[in-house]
Formats: structure tokens, C-alpha cells, sequence
């Protein structure tokens, strides 16, 4: 989910197959640079209500029309798993930005913070892409480069805006670090 990008909702007439009627209307949304899968959900719900709402009349009149869905590029989405989940921080900064945001907030994609007793599954709920001097050397893929959660990915970098520590309740980055101090230079998992 990268920003300014846009999704469509859409009243379709059910059929017999999966997602495969006909469509009875549509409306776009644009996806901003903090959008998560969840915010764009909710926006989503609140639009496609209203949209139906518009509909049903027409459909009603019998003046709905139905426009044929392609049958070009129609994959089915299988279910994420866990694993799928974990980032891989070699993997371009964009890429998982996109990641993050588009698996927040569930399954919510993880990662691991080293502790004194092993490590603790984190989960990233918020971030946002930052470009880093090309030259600057800024760190291996993991590393965390700064005070407030900017973590070096394969191009660029990640900033970290909203975490959930296993077991506990979703935060902010920096009330996060109030309570589980990441030092500059810690590699996450």
C-alpha cells in the first residue's frame, strides 16, 4: 500500500461463484502514505454502506446496470500465514512499508527485539518509508539507526510509528521506547 493509491468498493449482484457477479456500482478511495489495511477497511465499510444504500433503490426501479467483472488476472488470496508475516529487513524499505501498513492490523506483520531473556515477538502496526543518503553507509538491513525506531531495511529505511509487544497492547513508538529502551545499533530480527 503505497501512498496516494487508489482501491475501488463495489455492489456486485451475487452469483454462484466467488466474487464473480456482476458489478451494480463502484466508488474509488485513495490509499495516503498512513493508511493500514484496517484504516482503509473501515473507510471502505462507511462508503460501501452508503453506496448500497444508493443502489437498492435502482436495483429495485430495475434501472441498476450490470456491468461484467473481467475474468483477466483473477487469483485467489490464499490466507497469510504466520511466518509470511515476519519482515525481512534486507528487503527494500518501500516493500515493507507497504508490508506493514497493509498487514495492520491483522495479521500485523512482526519482527524480533533481542532481550536479556532471548527475544520478544513485536509486531509492526505503523511505519513509514525514509530515503537514506546513498552514501552515508547507514547500516545493515535490521539495525536500528536512531533513537525513535528508524531501522535500516535493504534501500532505505523504516520508521517505526506504532508497535504491540507480545502480550501487551498496541503503542506508539515513543511510549513503546519508555518501556523497552532500543539502543541504536540493536538488530531486529
Amino acid at each position: 500500500m503505497a501512498g496516494d493509491e487508489l482501491t475501488g468498493v463495489q455492489v456486485m449482484r451475487l452469483t454462484e461463484g466467488l466474487d464473480e457477479g456482476p458489478v451494480l456500482a463502484s466508488e474509488t478511495l485513495r490509499i495516503g502514505p498512513l493508511d493500514t489495511a484496517g484504516t482503509v477497511h473501515d473507510r471502505m465499510a462507511a462508503i460501501g454502506a452508503d453506496l448500497l444504500a444508493r443502489t437498492l433503490p435502482l436495483i429495485e426501479a430495475g434501472t441498476a446496470v450490470e456491468t461484467p467483472q473481467s475474468e483477466e488476472g483473477v487469483t485467489y488470496a490464499k490466507k497469510i500465514r504466520p511466518k509470511e508475516a515476519k519482515i525481512d529487513w534486507g528487503k527494500p524499505g518501500r516493500e515493507l512499508d507497504c508490508k506493514i501498513r497493509g498487514l495492520s492490523p491483522f495479521p500485523g506483520a512482526w519482527f524480533t527485539l533481542p532481550s536479556d531473556r532471548g527475544s520478544v515477538r513485536v509486531k509492526a502496526l505503523l511505519s513509514a518509508f525514509e530515503d537514506l543518503d546513498p552514501q552515508g553507509g547507514d547500516g545493515a538491513p535490521g539495525e536500528v539507526l536512531d533513537d525513535r525506531l528508524l531501522v535500516a531495511a535493504g534501500e532505505g529505511a523504516v520508521r517505526l510509528l506504532r508497535v504491540q509487544r507480545e502480550g501487551r497492547g498496541p503503542q506508539d513508538a515513543e511510549a513503546f521506547l519508555r518501556g523497552a529502551p532500543v539502543a541504536v545499533g540493536t538488530v531486529l530480527g
